[in-house]
């Protein structure tokens, strides 16, 4: 894997991060890889905020892989910052070989550099693939979520 480099994704990118974005059962239903207008709004938010962190994985030119890591400030745990981790995806071509262990890695790394105190991520509850790869990698289902879309 050393001929991956991790990087601050740039607007170049927004391609092929939706189109990963879109690669799977749940994206395909909810992105919009020929409409990028709204991601490029989004992403000038996330490249404004330096609590926000959104990096690609580029092998040999081509991206990847992707993750967005957002800083949260908190009270709770003594005044504890806390990391999280979204949007992790893998191109179709380089899942299996390690690029997503690789990934999480660069964001536990990270965010101990950042100071946070506690890394944590949510996954849909019908990739259970994606469960055992987090519980692979040290997390612990700790949590129920609950979401309200507006």
């Amino acid at each position: 894997m050393s001929d991956i480099e991790i990087r601050r994704a740039t607007e170049a990118d927004l391609p092929a991060i939706v189109a990963m974005l879109a690669d799977d059962p749940l994206g395909a239903t909810r992105e919009s890889p020929d409409d990028l207008p709204p991601y490029r709004a989004a992403y000038e938010a996330i490249a404004a905020d330096p609590q926000q962190h959104l990096v690609v994985a580029v092998r040999e030119g081509r991206t990847v892989g992707t993750l967005q890591l957002t800083v949260i400030p908190g009270l709770s745990r003594r005044g504890a910052s806390r990391s999280l981790i979204e949007g992790v995806r893998v191109h179709a071509d380089e899942r299996g070989g390690g690029l997503g262990t690789q990934l999480i890695e660069w964001a536990i790394t990270e965010s101990r550099v950042l100071g946070c105190a506690l890394v944590q991520l949510t996954s849909d509850a019908t990739r259970v693939d994606a469960h055992r790869f987090y519980e692979r990698l040290g997390f612990e289902a700790s949590h129920l979520g609950f979401k309200r879309v507006l």
